[in-house]
Parts: C-alpha cells; structure tokens; sequence
C-alpha cells in the first residue's frame, strides 16, 4: 500500500503522512485532524491516500472518502496557488456572474473545479458568498473583489501569480 503512494508523493511526504497518523492513531474524533494535516503535506486527498490513511487508523474507506467528500476544504486533486471562486448566486448571475465565468473558462482553457496545467489557478463557482451588494463577486483566494466587470478579469487575475 506504501509503494502505491510512492508512485505519486515522496518518500519525505508518506514518511510525514505515517508522522501525522501516528501521532493521532487512536483519539476519539482523529479522523479530521488527519486529512487536514495530510492534505497540507500531500496538497490533496486522492483515493490510495484515503484508502491509506484508513487502513493505518482502522476505519472503513468509506468513511474517509465520505468525509473528504463532504467537507468543501478537502480535494482529492491537486490545486492551484490560487482558487477562484466566481459567485454564481441570482444577484451575481443576473450582473454578470455568468459571463465572468465564461471569460475564465475560455481564458484558461478550464472547467469548474479543474486546475490549470502550471497550477497556478483552480477555478470553481459558488452558488451565493453572501456579497450580493456588491455583485457580480470573485473571490481569489481570500480576496473579495465585487462588481466586477468581464473585461476586468484577466487584468485582475494578473495580480496572482
């Protein structure tokens, strides 16, 4: 099972990994506090890491894999050095949500919830982030940028690199 993980991370990556579930094996409630330290060493989640990390803690894989899927701060794909979360909610839609997330797909060559080839974007859309004053929304990171205008995007999304 440790040469699966070897095909994807380091040796000082499922060595941390082995350091992390040690170190929680056990507690009541470890589940979590494991795939959120997992996650920062691996970056993200894939099923061998989940299939792993079950196993070495004594729970069914499917209870790993329903939290890593339920939780929206957990992946099981490699992200971007920059998430773009474009609002999609009725105020953001209807002022220009819908064309600002068009121009990203075609500037970037991206799906909703894909990552760009060098990583440095992972774009996704939202149903509402409560910002619906200030739409259309885009949010880089933990940065808010309202009324944003389509042909503002690219310029904006230059200042992430």
């Amino acid at each position: 099972m440790k040469a699966e993980l070897l095909k994807e991370f380091s040796h000082a990556q499922v060595s941390q990994l082995d350091t992390i579930i040690a170190r929680h094996k056990g507690k009541p409630g470890c589940l979590i506090p494991v795939l959120e330290e997992a996650q920062v060493v691996l970056e993200c989640l894939p099923a061998a890491v989940q299939r792993y990390i079950a196993k070495n803690l004594g729970l069914p894989v499917s209870q790993v894999y329903g939290v890593v899927t339920f939780y929206s701060f957990f992946t099981m794909k490699p992200r971007g050095r920059n998430v773009v979360r474009v609002c999609l909610g009725t105020a953001c839609y209807v002022r220009g949500g819908k064309a600002i997330a068009e121009g990203i797909e075609k500037m970037f060559g991206l799906q909703e919830g894909e990552t760009s080839i060098d990583r440095r974007f992972t774009y996704e859309s939202v149903r509402c982030l409560g910002a619906c004053g200030l739409g259309p929304v885009v949010v880089v990171n933990d940065d808010v940028h309202g009324r944003v205008k389509p042909a503002q995007v690219k310029e904006l999304l230059e200042q992430y690199k």
